[in-house]
């Protein structure tokens, strides 16, 4: 018989897996302690989204790992029907120092909608980056909620069966600026088709199909800045492209949209739709909308239009209701112009409009109309001009007027 040679690593084993089952049953009870509150995420989210006038209501919400479900999710505008969103995932949830969340995608349901005689579909509809701030109080980049990409697929809508509108994708991107400044956002709508076959009154279905517009076909696409301390908004380019009719293309700067000017707007519009006297809601709000835009500057703006044949069209066809042809309506036109514009009592801009309007019409390829102030130009004192000598306003901005620049 052999007999075993006492050993002191019994004991030591022992603490050892004493200390394991220490360890586990202290982790076990300090996990609930790290797990992601999905309420908390969803009262933030809506703390951050309802001054825009909407809720996000749910029926019931699961936590799993790093993923938020809401179950039979909606969308709850201020005095409108909810919009049914079905199951809403909010995948990658991390909490970040402060109680702020940060969400690396947001995927939805196919929406298919029927709200009486209209019916909306709307697919592959994704939200990624999404910044849910822990308090809307402040001036900085994080106190507001935004995301850094956004996309859908085809989306259609039908009114009485027939196809009104549908488009192919939208995509949209906001990034922050280096040193947290500001944002930098684009967005484009492609594939866009609406169609007005589906007019129903008479006259104006005769007015289209002579045009030759009974489907517009187009894109829309824009890009821009905003510096969150100046609140200087700037649209680089907003653009409205459509075959056989042109591109309308706009620029636009002005600053003081602070963070605090946009939540003092979204209270004010929340605090009229709360509001069941309607009447004394739209005075108040109109009140409210006077003071604020005091905070704001006009910097610059421009609107152009290229054209894409349809202003021939235009003379065509309303030429021939007065039995001319369309170029004998482009030159009554241009000896009108300089009479309907000496009545505006603008001497400054006379010649540049008549000129620009003659230019155009003999051969349209694009109109121009800007306004580049001086100086930046308080939005009290355009008001003001306005109401009071609006003949002024073209000098104070700076307006001119061109056609066919660049051609």
């Amino acid at each position: 018989m052999t007999l075993s040679r006492p050993t002191r690593s019994t004991p030591l084993r022992k603490r050892a897996v004493g200390s394991l089952l220490a360890g586990v049953a202290l982790f076990a009870l300090a996990a609930p302690a790290f797990a992601l509150d999905g309420a908390d995420m969803v009262r933030k989210l809506n703390a951050a989204y309802s001054p825009s006038g909407g809720q996000i209501a749910y029926q019931a919400i699961e936590v799993e790992g790093d993923v938020v479900t809401l179950k039979g999710a909606s969308l709850n505008p201020l005095n409108q029907p909810p919009i049914p969103l079905g199951d809403i995932a909010f995948e990658g949830v991390a909490e970040k120092d402060g109680g702020a969340y940060y969400v690396e995608t947001v995927a939805f349901q196919d929406l298919d909608m029927t709200q009486e005689d209209s019916h909306i579909t709307a697919r592959d509809m994704a939200i990624g980056g999404l910044q849910i701030p822990a308090s809307t109080t402040g001036n900085t980049l994080d106190n507001l909620l935004y995301y850094q990409t956004a996309a859908s697929g085809p989306v259609t809508v039908t009114v009485k069966g027939k196809t009104v509108f549908s488009m192919e994708a939208t995509e949209s991107n906001v990034s922050r600026q280096e040193g947290d400044k500001g944002l930098e956002f684009d967005g484009s709508a492609t594939g866009i088709k609406i169609a007005l076959d589906t007019v129903e009154d008479p006259k104006s279905r005769e007015t289209i199909d002579k045009l030759g517009l009974s489907t517009l076909n187009g894109e829309i696409s824009m890009e821009g800045n905003w510096e969150v301390g100046s609140g200087t908004l700037s649209l680089d380019n907003l653009e409205a492209d459509f075959d056989k009719v042109g591109k309308l293309s706009m620029t636009l700067g002005m600053s003081g949209y602070t963070p605090t000017f946009m939540n003092a707007i979204q209270q004010a519009v929340k605090t009229a739709e709360e509001n069941p006297n309607k009447e004394q809601a739209n005075q108040a709000l109109g009140m409210s909308m006077l003071g604020l835009l005091q905070q704001l500057t006009f910097n610059t703006a421009e609107i152009r239009f290229d054209d894409a044949s349809i202003t021939q069209r235009l003379l065509d066809y309303f030429g021939a209701q007065q039995k001319v042809s369309g170029k004998q309506l482009a030159e009554s036109l241009k000896g009108l112009t300089p009479l309907m514009v000496a009545q505006l009592n603008i001497p400054e801009l006379q010649n540049q409009i008549s000129n620009a309007v003659s230019t155009y019409l003999s051969d349209p390829k694009s109109f121009t109309i800007s306004a580049n102030p001086e100086k930046p130009v308080p939005f009290p004192m355009i008001a003001g001009a306005a109401m009071g000598a609006p003949n002024t306003l073209p000098k104070m901005l700076g307006v001119s007027v061109e056609a066919n620049a660049g051609e």
